[in-house]
């Protein structure tokens, strides 16, 4: 991801992006049902590496299988890019925890951008207190180790119904988590900094009292040159 789009996303909320992304067709990106435990970090940017469970054959995933090295959830932790964001698909099953405190942490101390999974997570109180981005859709049950089977790691996945393939850019906010075509990101960021310098003229125009009517959209001539006067002002 060139540095200029990191910056840029940092900036903008999910929802921004959402609106740039069904200008393209695309209305499956947000996903859904996720929150995060830690509302008041900063935004959440980085390529997805990916983590997919299936259900369980219980002869195949019994509790001796996370004594083994190569289990794909400690796999998924230890492989993870710095920088990155593991997205888990968790079948939108929040009944086994895709992750708990300890591995998040490992994720963390690794560099990794932060964590989501459509399912949940054990442990969460802990995991809130970090100072790491994680989002999922509620707290599991821990003795339900079992249900989940992980399987793949960094192939395409779905999570929370929107399709993640590696090396998309996941931004995280206080609202949810919105999935980036990587090929896109570049573009969106651009145009999402733009919406956004817009919106922010409108919210203090309607806080000073202005009709939405002509000014959201600037379908007036005066709202687009009172907007650039605005911008000009505040250097933006």
């Amino acid at each position: 991801m060139h540095p200029a789009t990191r910056e840029q996303l940092l900036k903008v909320s999910t929802a921004t992006l959402c609106t740039a992304l069904f200008k393209r067709g695309l209305r499956n990106q947000f996903i859904q049902d996720l929150r995060p435990l830690n509302p008041g970090l900063p935004n959440m940017v980085g390529p997805a590496f990916t983590l997919r469970y299936m259900p369980a054959r219980e002869d195949l995933n019994p509790i001796s299988v996370f004594l083994e090295r190569n289990h794909p959830q400690r796999q998924a932790i230890e492989q993870c890019p710095a920088g990155a964001v593991l997205v888990i698909d968790s079948r939108k099953d929040a009944r086994a925890a895709s992750a708990g405190a300890i591995l998040v942490t490992r994720l963390m101390q690794r560099g990794a951008a932060g964590v989501v999974t459509d399912g949940g997570l054990r442990d969460s109180p802990d995991i809130a207190r970090l100072a790491f981005p994680a989002y999922h859709q509620r707290p599991s049950a821990p003795t339900n180790l079992t249900l989940h089977q992980a399987i793949d790691i960094n192939r395409p996945i779905g999570c929370g119904d929107a399709p993640v393939f590696p090396g998309d850019v996941i931004v995280g906010d206080a609202e949810g988590v919105v999935v980036l075509p990587a090929h896109w990101a570049d573009e969106l960021a651009a145009e999402a900094t733009e919406m956004t310098v817009f919106e922010d003229f409108v919210q203090e125009m309607v806080l000073q009292g202005r009709s939405i009517l002509g000014l959201y959209p600037p379908t007036d001539e005066k709202s687009r040159a009172d907007f650039a006067a605005w911008r000009q002002a505040r250097g933006r």
